[in-house]
């Protein structure tokens, strides 16, 4: 898809902007403003449904929601987050993605490293962003991940095989500068920080946070 290619051409030269939305106002709200890709995040499970995680938000709940802000956003990129237990299997998550697509989002974001999924999603034609770092749909407790030199590195090979497989984008959540910098810089795939530091390629927020919505 073309909008692929516009957010890889950023890297290095312009920031990207992404924000999260949930519903159909606020993204109609975001997509006269300019920036270059809405999310329909799984935090949906925290800042929609008042729950502690985003362990329990469902694929009938993300479709919900991608559908309403795809009424909403009739110029900007959407992406889909895939939820939990969404993409457990290559067939299910090609069954999600699709579903997504059809919802009206553009791409998938999917958490963590699933080399199969992750190929045979990109190999169907569907847009992937990866995940590194800190990933809410497998922590226990939300913290820094990377501090140690044995969880960077594997932080850091988590996003050199995504940008190997092909995703367009990666979001780096929750690590140190330092690796968010040394990702950034050794990845082809431009890189979308949240709590990475500044040199990531872009930054991403849940739309809550950035109005101060307690």
């Amino acid at each position: 898809m073309e909008f692929e290619n516009e957010i890889r051409r950023k890297k290095g030269k312009e920031k990207i902007v992404m924000l999260t939305a949930y519903d159909y106002q606020m993204a109609k709200i975001l997509d006269e403003t300019g920036i270059d890709l809405i999310l329909v995040g799984d935090s949906l499970g925290m800042v929609v449904k008042g729950e502690k995680d985003t362990k329990n938000v469902t694929m009938e709940e993300m479709i919900y929601h991608t559908k309403a802000v795809a009424r909403g956003a009739k110029k900007t990129p959407i992406i889909g987050d895939m939820p939990i237990k969404s993409c457990d299997t290559v067939e299910k998550a090609l069954k999600n993605a699709r579903k997504f697509l059809d919802a009206g989002a553009q791409g998938v974001k999917v958490e963590g490293n699933r080399p199969n999924v992750v190929k045979a999603l990109i190999n169907a034609g569907i847009p992937v962003m990866g995940h590194v770092g800190m990933l809410p749909q497998f922590s226990e407790t939300y913290r820094v991940k990377g501090k140690k030199p044995e969880e960077a590195e594997r932080i850091f090979n988590d996003a050199l095989n995504l940008d190997k497989l092909g995703v367009f984008s990666i979001v780096i959540e929750c690590v140190p500068e330092s690796l968010g910098k040394r990702i950034t810089e050794s990845v082809k795939a431009p890189t979308i920080g949240i709590g990475a530091g500044k040199h990531c390629d872009g930054q991403v927020l849940v739309i809550n946070d950035l109005l101060g919505m307690d």
